[in-house]
């Protein structure tokens, strides 16, 4: 393997599920300014939108998860074009 390609700031990182508040902890280099703190100890924090335990695939659940009201405004932009 080549060397000095690989990050070297390997460090254990929360991720947060915000649609479920789940929380996991696993090793990362991901830039965060947030902290989290999990059995008493503060880790990063990267959030995220969608994971393992909400995810359908996973879940065998079929959820929508719209954070950001993107169907609405789809539905609101192509009313005027419904007969």
């Amino acid at each position: 393997m080549r060397k000095g390609i690989h990050p070297e700031n390997y460090r254990i990182v929360a991720f947060k599920d915000m649609s479920n508040d789940d929380v996991f902890l696993t090793k990362s280099t991901a830039d965060t300014n947030e902290t989290l703190e999990v059995d008493g100890v503060e880790y990063p924090l990267v959030k995220m939108e969608i994971s393992r335990t909400s995810h359908p695939y996973y879940t065998g659940k079929s959820k929508l998860v719209d954070t950001a009201g993107r169907i609405d405004k789809f539905k609101n932009k192509y009313a005027k074009f419904k007969k």
